[in-house]
C-alpha cells in the first residue's frame, strides 16, 4: 500500500484503475466518476470478490486505505467483508424498526421449546448448527427479512458436502420461520419449505447417499434370539426393546420409561424422531417384559450383538431386518411397515390419516414380529391382507 498519492487521485482519468497496493484501487468509469473498490479473495468461499468503499468524491485517500485495513482485517479472521457489511447493515435496519433478527427470534424459540426436550444432544444440536451454518448469514436479518435467496446462502454451501447436516438447518429454519408467522412476525410462504419450493433448486439426496448398516439377515434371527433371550444384562434388554419395536437407537437410549410408555402403547415425542413429529409404537407383552432396562451405549449394544452371532450387525440394522422380514414374509401392505419405521408415507394429509387409523394393523404387524423372533411360524391368521 501507499502507490497513489493525492496529486495522483486528483489526476485520475476516464478508465483509470489506480492501484494503491493490498488490493485498494482507483477505479475511474468512462464518464469520470471515481470510486474505492477493495479486491480480495472471501475467505468462505475462495472466490475473488470486489468491495465498494465509496466514492472518491466522498473518500479520501487516507480514509478508503482504513476501510481497506479493516476489510483486510476481517478477512484474516475468516469473515467475508462483504457479508459482513451486509449483516451489520441488516442488524442496525433491524434495530432501528425494532423488528428482531433471525438469531434472537431464533435462540427465544428454543428456549421456548427445550423446556421439553429431554435429550442434551439434540438441544445442542439444534443451537450449534444454527450458530455454525445460518447465524453467521441471516443471524441478523429482520425475521419478515428472511427470504428465499437468504435461506439459500445458509444451504448451497454445505448441501452436498454435509448432507446430513444441510437437512437438519433447512428443517430447523423452516421450523422458525413458522413459529414466527404464527405469531405474527412475518407473513406469506416459508422460504424453507423443501417441498414444491427448495426441491426445485436444490438437489435432492440419491440413494447411494444413503450409507446402510450392517444388518442380520432375518434367516438368521430367531437363532439369534434364542442366544439373546438366555442374556439378562441390561444391554441384551435394550437391544431386545430395539428389535421389538423396530426404533432407532437414540429413541430408546433416551426413553423416558416411567411417562412414555401407557398400557400397551410406547409413544415417541416428536423432538427425539428423525422426522420430528410424534411416533406411536404398538407394544407386544415380550416388548412389555424388557422394561424396566437401564440404557447403555451404542458401542455396549454392538459389544452384546457380537456375543450372541458371528454375523457383522449394527443395532440400527435390525430395522433393516424387520423391513426385509416384513417385505418378504407377510402380506401386511408396504405402507403399514412403512408405518412401522416412523417412515414418511404418503402426503400429509395421507400421512396424518394413517397415524390415526393404521394403530390396529400395526399392532398385528408388531405381534407377527414377536412371533417369529421367537421361532413361531406365521400362519395364514397372521399374514394381514386387509
Amino acid at each position: 500500500m501507499g502507490n497513489l498519492t493525492a496529486l495522483k487521485v486528483k489526476n485520475a482519468k476516464a478508465g483509470d484503475k489506480l492501484a494503491d497496493g493490498d488490493g485498494l484501487r482507483l477505479d475511474v468509469d468512462k464518464n469520470g466518476n471515481a470510486s474505492w473498490v477493495f479486491r480480495f479473495k472471501s475467505p468462505v468461499t475462495g472466490k475473488e470478490r470486489f468491495m465498494g468503499l465509496g466514492p472518491m468524491r466522498d473518500v479520501g485517500l487516507a480514509a478508503a486505505r482504513d476501510a481497506a485495513a479493516a476489510a483486510r482485517a476481517l478477512v484474516r479472521s475468516n469473515v467475508d467483508p462483504i457479508e459482513h457489511r451486509i449483516s451489520e447493515r441488516a442488524k442496525a435496519k433491524a434495530a432501528a424498526t425494532g423488528t428482531l433478527t433471525f438469531e434472537t427470534y431464533a435462540k427465544r424459540y428454543i428456549a421456548g421449546k427445550e423446556v421439553s426436550w429431554k435429550n442434551e444432544k439434540h438441544r445442542q444440536q439444534w443451537a450449534n448448527s444454527l450458530r455454525d451454518y445460518a447465524y453467521p448469514i441471516i443471524g441478523q436479518l429482520a425475521v419478515p427479512e428472511v427470504d428465499t435467496e437468504a435461506v439459500l446462502k445458509v444451504l448451497r454451501p454445505i448441501w452436498n458436502n454435509k448432507k446430513e447436516t444441510a437437512r437438519r438447518v433447512r428443517g430447523r429454519i423452516e421450523a422458525i420461520l413458522n413459529a414466527a408467522k404464527a405469531e405474527g412476525l412475518r407473513t406469506g410462504e416459508n422460504p424453507a419449505l423443501w417441498r414444491g419450493h427448495l426441491d426445485q433448486v436444490l438437489a435432492r439426496r440419491r440413494k447411494s447417499d444413503v450409507k446402510h448398516h450392517p444388518a442380520l439377515r432375518y434367516e438368521e434371527l430367531p437363532q439369534f434370539w434364542r442366544s439373546l433371550a438366555s442374556d439378562a444384562s441390561d444391554a441384551a434388554k435394550m437391544l431386545r426393546w430395539i428389535i421389538l419395536a423396530a426404533c432407532r437407537f437414540n429413541e430408546a437410549a433416551d426413553m423416558d420409561q416411567a411417562t412414555e410408555v401407557k398400557g400397551e402403547l410406547w409413544t415417541i415425542p416428536a423432538v427425539r424422531m428423525k422426522a420430528e413429529r410424534e411416533h406411536k409404537v404398538p407394544l407386544t407383552n415380550l416388548a412389555l417384559a424388557q422394561i424396566p432396562f437401564r440404557p447403555v451405549s451404542d458401542v455396549t449394544l454392538s459389544k452384546c450383538i457380537a456375543r450372541h452371532t458371528n454375523t457383522t450387525a449394527t443395532t440400527h440394522g435390525f430395522r433393516s431386518t424387520f423391513r426385509d422380514w416384513a417385505g418378504d414374509c407377510t402380506s401386511f401392505p408396504r405402507e403399514i411397515a412403512e408405518m412401522a419405521l416412523a417412515h414418511a408415507v404418503g402426503d400429509e394429509t395421507e400421512a396424518a390419516y394413517r397415524r390415526s387409523t393404521a394403530l390396529v394393523k400395526r399392532r398385528d404387524l408388531m405381534n407377527a414380529w414377536a412371533d417369529y423372533c421367537c421361532g413361531v411360524r406365521l400362519n395364514n391368521d397372521a399374514r394381514h391382507t386387509n
